[in-house]
């Protein structure tokens, strides 16, 4: 079986891949790295999951000048001399994680850009000085207007799951880098699937590339060892399948895939209170809440990821043992690319596919590009026998481990009135002294009635016509009387302002 230091990767690479565990290379790695440690452009093609990472990621490192090298004085000092470019911000962070394992003896200064964060962090060290830059393209072009970012001497340039590039529409920014860097660098691009549009692109800005593919079409971008389960079922049936699901045998984390952000909210929110630890993750999160969530999954504090597309390009968590379509994808590309977040590195898992009824078709079309032997999704509901047998359920289990918090019971009508009168009787009595006011003073006579002590009829009262203009205001009604039999209606009392 061959090693890394059979295929010439630098001593200190195999050293620090040899401590976390990585010792013997993948298919897409072994038929790459002769090729790529050469300096020379290359297109690889492989399914998702089988280590594209190190098979440019390595060349990357061992190509690079070290610090450590006598060669290094003679470089532009702190000008990045690589740059790996990546469509969403976790797979750059996943990405720059993978190159700072293997670069650790080397002493590379690696440094991860995207956006939605600070700009202050990144200049900081883009002016200590960076060796690799892993970055997404928004982020990258807005340093190199602010002129922080200079890529004038970049020997090499990686671009990442390129044909999400394209469709996010990043296709002008990639362009834009790749007019930033020298015409003499090495450039490699991976996928797990290769559009003809992007074919087009690598080939109008690479020099002879080697296209290097560790499987032959879309028959093969699965994963062998990740056994796949349709079925079709109704919407509102779902949280209950996947609290079941969430239930079996082999369960150690899932990865949840929605179409839209605000499903993946009501996902995450409904399982949560079915007393499963689950949290979203999607476009209109919060950077740091996105970094959060995604961290708290990777140490198993969270068992459940609810997520949109944003984690379905190279998104690598170690337990992920199954991933739930909650929607038919859209197409076969978005498919393969979600189900290859399970059966990773060698290691099994279970991809299941809930589709509607009204996706059967689209689904079809996904089967046959695919050649998968599913064309028929299975009607399933909760509780169908098969669900069950295939998931490897116990007999009698439900889709909550938790119950929702108990309803206060309805109170009576006595024990409301006996509740009201109490918080009546503590309340504290508020003496109200009314006054009217014009313009802010009191109006004439108003104060002088105030004082006044009222009088009885049997009093010394004074007469109707002698009252004061006050008292006459006050007992004024200011409602249009109703004529009475054929006379003429009461003329309305004048408004007091």
């Amino acid at each position: 079986m061959t090693t890394f230091r059979e295929l010439g990767v630098h001593p200190e690479i195999c050293d620090a891949l040899e401590r976390a565990g990585i010792t013997t290379p993948f298919a897409i790695q072994e038929m790459t790295l002769s090729v790529a440690l050469m300096g020379t452009d290359l297109i690889g093609q492989a399914r998702t999951g089988t280590g594209k990472t190190f098979a440019f990621g390595i060349p990357v490192i061992q190509r690079s000048v070290s610090p450590k090298d006598p060669d290094y004085a003679d470089l532009p000092q702190g000008k990045p001399q690589a740059l790996i470019v990546a469509p969403t911000r976790e797979l750059a962070l996943q990405v720059s994680n993978d190159v700072e394992l293997a670069s650790a003896d080397r002493g590379l200064r690696v440094l991860t850009v995207y956006g939605g964060v600070g700009y202050e962090p990144q200049l900081e060290a883009l002016d200590a000085g960076v060796d690799i830059v892993v970055g997404t393209p928004g982020r990258l072009i807005d340093l190199a207007n602010r002129k922080a970012l200079d890529l004038s001497h970049v020997h090499a340039l990686v671009l990442d799951e390129a044909d999400e590039m394209l469709d996010l529409g990043f296709l002008p920014d990639v362009e834009k880098l790749l007019s930033l860097t020298p015409e003499t660098r090495q450039t490699m691009l991976f996928s797990a699937t290769m559009p003809s549009a992007i074919v087009a692109l690598a080939r109008s800005h690479m020099r002879h590339p080697m296209n290097i593919r560790a499987e032959s079409s879309y028959e093969n971008a699965t994963v062998p060892a990740t056994a796949q389960f349709i079925y079709q079922c109704h919407d509102l049936d779902k949280p209950e399948i996947i609290g079941r699901i969430l239930q079996c045998e082999d369960m150690e984390k899932l990865i949840v895939f929605t179409r839209t952000k605000r499903q993946a909210q009501r996902v995450a929110d409904d399982l949560a209170e079915r007393g499963f630890k689950a949290a979203p993750l999607h476009g209109d999160m919060a950077q740091v809440a996105r970094e959060k969530a995604l961290t708290k999954f990777r140490e198993d504090k969270l068992q459940v990821l609810v997520a949109t597309d944003v984690a379905a390009r190279g998104i690598d968590v170690r337990g992920v043992s199954h991933v739930i379509n909650y929607t038919c994808p859209e197409d076969e590309k978005t498919y393969v690319h979600r189900i290859g977040r399970t059966g990773r590195a060698g290691a099994s898992g279970t991809a299941i596919t809930f589709v509607d009824w009204a996706d059967v078709q689209r689904w079809k079309m996904i089967n046959k590009a695919l050649d998968l032997p599913f064309e028929e999704p299975l009607e399933t509901y909760s509780t169908s026998e098969h669900l069950f047998t295939d998931q490897g359920i116990a007999p009698g289990t439900k889709g909550r481990i938790a119950d929702p918090a108990p309803a206060k019971p309805r109170e009576g009508r006595e024990g409301r009135e006996g509740r009201e009168s109490s918080e009546r009787a503590e309340r504290p009595r508020r003496d109200r002294n009314r006054r009217r006011t014009r313009s802010g003073s009191p109006v004439e006579g108003e104060a002088a009635a105030a004082t006044k002590p009222e009088t009885t009829e049997s009093g010394d009262a004074e007469s109707a016509g002698d009252k004061p203009a006050g008292s006459a205001n006050r007992n004024r009604r200011r409602r249009r009387r109703r004529p009475s039999g054929g006379g003429e209606p009461a003329a309305a009392a004048p408004a007091q302002d």
